[in-house]
């Protein structure tokens, strides 16, 4: 069985290049922002940082697949490196210090393409996560400097604190009656958004999180270290992975629970 030990290892070097080229823009007063097709904000920021994330790939392992939200899809194979340069490009833009670089390799098997490799750096907040198939799910600010993260035992949706990022998708869908049902069954909602909830849950700060509309992108990374961490990651159909379009997360303990308030109807 590979321990993807190397790939996990490019991927601190890709994020480090892509940090240097998010944080040298952040703030900036000429910082130059578009409107994509689908009405997405995308800084050059966005497209600065997967430049040099391609650029490092196209170098270091240039028979692999890559995947970014700005630039699409190159190459073909059994291996697929997928990124969000900017994962809360509206809060970069506006100085919030909560986004990230997504970082995750993907590779081929009997049911599809599955994560076996996610970082997640947070430059602006000093914080990154990182996880490798079979090897667990860590923090620090980087491989020597690293403590291991496990999601929490909290096997109550009365105890449990739950996170989310907004509420206009769920009503867009008709699932808001049950969302709201959840946030009134559990201790505590926060709407930290994009990438934060799901490494709060890897790290056992929080219990559960959901969203209803995400791309791969958005969750391939975060899949494989809640999962890493012990946790449950699947859609909101139940499938388990970053496939379906959606995503839950949870500690695992109260993930039929969940999955049961947001697919309410009505």
């Amino acid at each position: 069985m590979p321990d993807y030990l190397d790939d996990l290892r490019l991927a601190h070097v890709l994020a480090d290049a892509a940090d240097a080229a998010t944080t040298a823009r952040f703030k900036a007063l000429d910082l130059k922002v578009e409107t994509k097709p689908d009405m997405t904000p995308v800084s050059e920021a966005d497209k600065a940082a997967e430049e040099v994330i391609r650029g490092h790939l196209q170098r270091a392992r240039p028979r692999d697949a890559v995947l970014g939200e700005e630039y699409g899809v190159r190459g073909t194979g059994p291996r697929r490196w997928v990124i969000d340069p900017i994962d809360g490009t509206k809060n970069y833009v506006r100085g919030v210090p909560v986004w990230a670089t997504l970082i995750s390799l993907m590779e081929a098997g009997e049911g599809g393409f599955r994560p076996v490799v996610g970082l997640v750096s947070a430059p602006a907040l000093g914080r990154r996560w990182w996880a490798a198939e079979g090897h667990g799910a860590f923090t620090g600010r980087g491989l020597t400097s690293a403590s291991r993260i496990h999601v929490s035992r909290v096997g109550r949706l009365a105890d449990a604190s739950f996170a989310y990022s907004s509420l206009s998708g769920w009503e867009e869908q008709g699932r808001l009656n049950g969302f709201l049902d959840l946030t009134r069954s559990v201790w505590r909602t926060r709407a930290y958004g994009d990438f934060w909830p799901y490494m709060l849950v890897a790290e056992g700060a929080v219990d559960l999180c959901a969203e209803p509309e995400l791309s791969l992108w958005d969750m391939a990374a975060n899949a494989v270290i809640v999962t890493e961490a012990g946790g449950t990651f699947t859609g909101l159909d139940g499938r388990p992975g970053p496939h379906s379009g959606n995503a839950a997360a949870s500690n695992g303990l109260l993930h039929d629970e969940l999955l049961d308030f947001v697919n309410q109807r009505r």
